[in-house]
């Protein structure tokens, strides 16, 4: 995408911000307080940051209403500044598509349907009665399998799989490296030998969701596994067959989700944590990274398990004295009966 350029004053009404300053300033992009140049907007979204207001070089700045702001510098004034910093990078965002026209070498099936105004990078394949939407854009050796439906403006990037039947709707962005729609981990145990449970649900994916690069989502057992709109998922998350993650909810990197847990909108998930199967966790609910949770959760709030790092001999002591805690208790415990049985 070429470099964009707009004035500041129309940044404020694509954000809703009121102008301070010179609404024509010319900007071109977006940087933070300390290496921002003129041409450049930046943000104040944290107080420890104040002091940077006054050595900046941007040509604009993106703070609270309530911020006092140097002589002569020109600013948005929003709400949340770092919402509003979010939303001007978008519109000043010079990321180049996955693809930009359908390459030559691209396998397009005859039944596919292809909306218009569609990319397809080199040497993607799409499978039979597969239907891709008006502006989706696909990048350099997809495979998108049969029957797979693909909503308007969607981008995936390089070497996405997309197994069949499987669905993805509007707006939705899918890093280099992810699958959709590979089995679930469903085996039978007959007399010490696995027999194989063949999946035969879907992955469905709903809109303005965002997948990181090297994700799994496993289809469904029979019925579907499901991602609803709004998501974001970090990079190398592993969501297993049957999962259910309601709308706006968050995945940070490495998660595990296994298999049938249901998660509830607007949960904010730390990286590596693990989450058991046939689980649910409710709306609202915000899990520190390295948790390991094994049974549901009823109530919102912030809940954790990990153990944070240690010095070494700390560690090995702390881990000998947990291995004697059973003891311990016992003891405590014949203490107070004895106790009791003193006082009456």
């Amino acid at each position: 995408m070429a470099n964009q350029t707009l004035l500041l004053q129309q940044l404020a009404e694509a954000i809703e911000a009121e102008v301070h300053g010179d609404g024509d300033i010319s900007i071109t992009g977006v940087a933070t307080l300390a290496s921002a140049k003129p041409g450049q907007i930046a943000f104040l979204a944290n107080e420890k940051y104040r002091s940077q207001l006054d050595t900046t070089q941007a040509s604009a700045v993106i703070v609270a209403p309530n911020v006092e702001l140097p002589a002569g510098l020109a600013a948005l004034r929003t709400r949340n500044p770092y919402a509003g910093f979010a939303k001007v990078a978008q519109l000043l965002d010079t990321t180049p598509k996955p693809a930009d026209h359908i390459h030559a070498s691209a396998q397009i099936h005859p039944t596919a349907k292809i909306g218009a105004n569609v990319a397809i990078g080199a040497n993607t394949v799409i499978a039979e009665h597969a239907v891709i939407a008006d502006d989706v854009v696909i990048g350099v050796g997809c495979y998108i399998g049969p029957r797979v439906e693909i909503g308007r403006a969607t981008q995936l990037w390089q070497h996405v799989v997309v197994y069949h039947g499987c669905v993805i709707g509007e707006h939705c962005l899918v890093h280099a490296g992810t699958i959709i729609g590979a089995d679930g981990f469903g085996w039978a145990n007959e007399q010490g030998k696995w027999v194989k449970i063949p999946q035969l649900g879907r992955v469905v994916i709903g809109n303005r969701v965002d997948i990181g690069a090297s994700t799994t989502i496993d289809r469904g057992a029979l019925d579907d596994t499901i991602i609803s709109d709004g998501c974001i998922i970090d990079n190398q998350c592993q969501i297993a067959h049957n999962v259910f993650i309601d709308e706006d909810t968050a995945i940070a990197g490495c998660t595990v989700l296994a298999g049938s847990c249901r998660i509830g909108k607007r949960c904010l998930i730390g990286g590596a944590t693990a989450i058991n199967g046939h689980i649910e966790i409710c709306d609202d609910v915000q899990i520190s990274g390295f948790s390991m949770v094994i049974k549901g959760i009823s109530e919102p709030g912030v809940y954790a398990s990990g153990i944070p790092a240690a010095p070494h001999r700390e560690w090995r002591r702390n881990g000998a004295r947990y291995r004697q805690l059973d003891e311990l208790f016992q003891r405590v415990k014949k203490l107070e009966n004895q106790l009791a049985s003193a006082s009456e």
